[in-house]
């Protein structure tokens, strides 16, 4: 059932009780190569789990591919060292990686790290457009649906996850990973794949300028997050016409860009 953590027995000391060996559960975390057309590309540490929505969210996040159906196959191939993923893409997209290619140290939960140049950093995107309205009533309900779907941290207390929020309020998609950019790429590959719209996500993480960006490539138009944003991130938010608001805990929110698209109170 827990694919994605493995049994360990530990020992916990507590303040006024003797120590003990118990069993406990710790989260998966293994490397994934990825590579376009058989071209190596970076190497991620992930939960190896939903790795083919994961390929597709990396592959549009980056701007690697504009729509899902620029990738013609997905192979997985498990090693004893990890699991090797080749993306194939269309041939009008192979240019772009002689400009994209980079080689990440695999770090978890980092967004950016291994660029080789500041300017690419920064990927030009148009601003996202202004179609969506969030109602803030939604929020408490669906934080409160949070804490039973977010099974793998449960058992764990290590996963991140990514929400996708319909028009309804209703939670119609969630993933989890050790890294917070990974949950979201796995999200991201679920909208495209189920063509979501008219919805929102939400992030258990800060709201940094990397899940902005990640976002709004995705054509997500309100991101909202469990704890702060950074400058760069709300920066990036209003130059992208994209909604953030950040703190979004039971009975608050802060809007940091665009606040035009909230409707309705907690």
């Amino acid at each position: 059932m827990f694919c994605n953590a493995s049994e360990r027995s530990i020992v916990r000391y507590r303040k006024g009780k003797s120590d003990c060996c118990e069993l406990d559960y710790i989260i998966e975390e293994t490397p994934v190569a990825i590579a376009f057309n058989g071209v190596a590309y970076t190497v991620m540490m992930c939960t190896p789990n939903d790795l083919e929505q994961f390929a597709i969210g990396f592959s549009l996040s980056e701007g690697i591919i504009d729509h899902h159906r620029d990738i013609h196959d997905i192979e997985m191939m498990p090693t004893c060292d990890g699991i090797n993923i080749n993306v194939t893409i269309a041939n009008r997209c192979v240019a772009r990686l002689q400009q994209k290619r980079r080689s990440l140290a695999g770090l978890t939960g980092c967004g950016i790290c291994g660029e080789e140049k500041l300017e690419t950093v920064c990927r030009t995107l148009d601003p996202v457009p202004s179609s969506v309205q969030f109602d803030l009533s939604y929020l408490d309900p669906v934080l409160q649906q949070l804490l039973r779907k977010q099974q793998l941290n449960q058992l764990t207390g290590s996963a991140h996850a990514a929400v996708y929020i319909d028009n309804q309020g209703q939670v119609a998609a969630i993933f989890e990973d050790v890294g917070r950019h990974i949950a979201l790429d796995k999200l991201v590959g679920c909208i495209h794949q189920r063509q979501l719209t008219g919805g929102a996500v939400l992030v258990t993480s800060r709201a940094s300028f990397e899940m902005v960006q990640k976002a709004a490539a995705a054509g997500v138009e309100v991101l909202l997050a469990i704890s702060s944003a950074t400058k760069m991130a709300v920066d990036l938010a209003e130059k992208l016409n994209l909604t953030l608001l950040g703190h979004c805990r039971n009975g608050r929110a802060d809007a940091y860009a665009h606040p035009e698209r909230i409707t309705g109170m907690i």
